[in-house]
């Protein structure tokens, strides 16, 4: 199909139906259409396609008995009662990891900002707005030996007097105080044997920025894209991420749909885990 195929809104209602009757997707890639033109609607390959079978076999236990708590989207802080500062994240990312993790048998707690997604079936969803709220949500929500997957794009800063009512429009320059907000990886109180999977969204210098944040934020693992580059950036249907781990090499996954995308971040985090569980067989 084509892009505006794809996109149809009676398209993705079936699809999404068909996601909550447990069907399991393998979405079109991105690339040179039939029209002449390149997006998304391409058939998957044939490589794709397997890996998803296989994938599909196995994955309603090999994550049963593992509790995942997933953020998502963005966070909104006020400037008065009708502004805000806020992000372009759509949440899909987040959604998509919670979906994943849902089907191959975990227990998931999705705490998200405001999105405009239909909630997961089977999911318990946890609605916050600002980064306070998702910091105090989160740190209800971690308990020991559970796996907290930070996929939200919390906001770095808020204004530091919101108005009371709302700012008129004026010619004057007009100057916002800005407070940052809770960094909740670093602030965290951390359970016995919780295992911690930061996000890193860059524009620039992607593998340098995110290495320095794999250590300041004390992750098993991170996850960075860089948001700039089409097909992978906020909103889109797809991504195109770098899986980085402590004194390992990164490794890169391709431009893939989120869903493929959130499947392989799980498999790389939980890959040693669960070859140990299954022994030789």
């Amino acid at each position: 199909m084509n892009s505006r195929m794809w996109d149809h809104p009676a398209t993705q209602a079936n699809l999404r139906l068909l996601v909550d009757r447990g069907a399991a997707i393998v979405g079109p890639e991105i690339g040179y259409l039939a029209e002449g033109t390149s997006g998304i609607g391409r058939l998957a390959s044939p490589e794709l396609i397997v890996e998803a079978i296989l994938r599909t076999l196995r994955r309603h236990s090999d994550l049963a008995g593992q509790t995942i708590i997933v953020s998502a989207g963005p966070t909104r802080e006020a400037i008065d009662p009708v502004r805000y500062i806020s992000n372009r994240s759509s949440g899909k990312m987040g959604y998509a990891l919670a979906e994943a993790a849902r089907d191959r048998g975990a227990r998931v707690s999705l705490i998200s900002g405001p999105v405009s997604l239909n909630p997961p079936a089977g999911i318990q969803i946890t609605r916050v707005t600002t980064a306070q709220e998702m910091f105090d949500r989160i740190q209800d929500a971690v308990e020991p030996n559970a796996t907290l997957i930070m996929a939200a794009a919390v906001a770095d800063y808020a204004p530091a007097e919101p108005a009371a009512h709302k700012l008129k429009r004026s010619s004057a320059e007009t100057t916002l105080s800005l407070i940052p907000t809770p960094d909740i990886l670093r602030s965290l109180r951390r359970p016995t044997g919780l295992r911690v999977v930061a996000f890193a969204a860059e524009t620039r210098d992607l593998l340098t920025h995110a290495n320095a944040k794999l250590l300041a934020k004390g992750a098993e693992m991170l996850v960075a894209n860089d948001v700039s580059e089409e097909g992978a950036g906020f909103d889109s249907d797809s991504n195109h991420v770098w899986l980085l781990k402590p004194d390992q090499p990164p490794i890169e996954v391709p431009r893939a749909p989120k869903r493929v995308i959130a499947d392989q971040v799980l498999d790389a985090l939980f890959k040693s885990a669960l070859s140990g569980s299954r022994g030789t067989e």
